[in-house]
């Protein structure tokens, strides 16, 4: 099964497969470039939003013009790249699709390309180990929240231990020091954490199982098609890529490519939307599972010691 980071990932796929099964079809008969195409057909296909040129002879393109492809605003430089996928070799630092022909063989996205906010944004689904020690006070800047019998980040204080081993709001703690924390409250897991060697602590985390991204691509406008207040996402614009790739509402945006927005005002978030890329990842959670984590913090906690750095990758 193929995956791509975004629906119109897949639909500029699907045309560059039919581009090249269609050169496939004309090297295999090479009789068929002999033939004049039909004006009325032509024009037709014209009409459209089909093109021909020069450089491809008497036929006209099999894809449509994707500088305007479902609202999306490529660049010529961005458009070449649709049109010329680089090979697997050239692929090693760039977000990788699933090809569609077999279940091992890999391509590139291709419109998402290398986007760094996608990898910044990334859940893995496997178990990581995190080795912290506590500062000077005898902190490593960590919160955490017992929620349906599981323990998890509730804040990560900025320029802390916490911070720089890499853990984020809403990651599974599921050990500390090799004792199962399933079942703890957080008053037990906070009595551990300070019990601790000041020297070592380890830690078995879970990336974020609580969240989700969704990649999105700025139409014509720069838009990406959602409406927030407060971080919560309340309205989907029709036929916007937030549409196409599923955002819902009532959802709390928790980062954006990454980077933690959590107690930021709305006027924030929006400026860090717009001085993103033609590609965004958001990360969100249910607004219901949200409140509930962050019960009993007050906003000026959140506002004044949450990280709010990019992460490195």
């Amino acid at each position: 099964m193929s995956l791509y980071p975004s629906l119109e990932d897949m639909k500029v796929d699907k045309f560059m497969q039919e581009i090249a099964q269609a050169q496939s079809d004309v090297s295999a008969s090479p009789s068929r470039a002999l033939a004049l195409p039909d004006p009325d057909s032509a024009k037709e296909e014209k009409n459209i939003g089909f093109e021909d040129t020069a450089s491809e002879g008497l036929y006209p393109r099999l894809y449509p013009q994707l500088s305007e492809f479902m609202g999306l605003n490529l660049s010529e430089e961005a458009l070449q790249h649709v049109l010329a996928l680089p090979s697997s070799g050239q692929c090693s630092d760039v977000v990788s699709v699933a090809s569609s022909t077999s279940s091992s063989s890999w391509a590139c996205a291709p419109i998402t390309g290398g986007d760094m906010g996608i990898r910044r944004a990334e859940i893995r689904q496997g178990v990581r180990e995190v080795v912290l020690c506590k500062d000077g006070d005898g902190k490593i800047g960590l919160r955490l929240k017992a929620i349906d019998n599981g323990v998890f980040v509730q804040l990560v204080q900025a320029n802390t231990p916490a911070a720089l081993a890499g853990l984020r709001f809403g990651d599974q703690v599921l050990q500390i020091n090799g004792e199962s924390c399933a079942g703890w409250n957080s008053d037990k897991a906070h009595k551990v954490l300070k019990n601790a060697n000041a020297e070592r602590i380890t830690i078995a985390v879970r990336d974020r199982p609580l969240e989700r991204t969704v990649t999105l691509h700025k139409d014509l406008n720069g838009q990406l098609g959602f409406l927030f207040k407060k971080g919560r996402i309340t309205d989907i614009v029709k036929d916007s890529s937030a549409a196409r790739n599923g955002i819902l509402t009532d959802q709390q945006i928790c980062e954006i490519n990454g980077q933690n927005v959590i107690g930021l005002k709305d006027s924030q978030v929006s400026d860090i939307l717009n001085s993103s890329g033609r590609v965004v990842t958001v990360t969100m959670m249910p607004l219901v599972i949200y409140e509930h984590m962050m019960k009993r913090m007050s906003t000026s906690i959140v506002k004044s010691l949450m990280d709010h750095s990019i992460p490195e990758v």
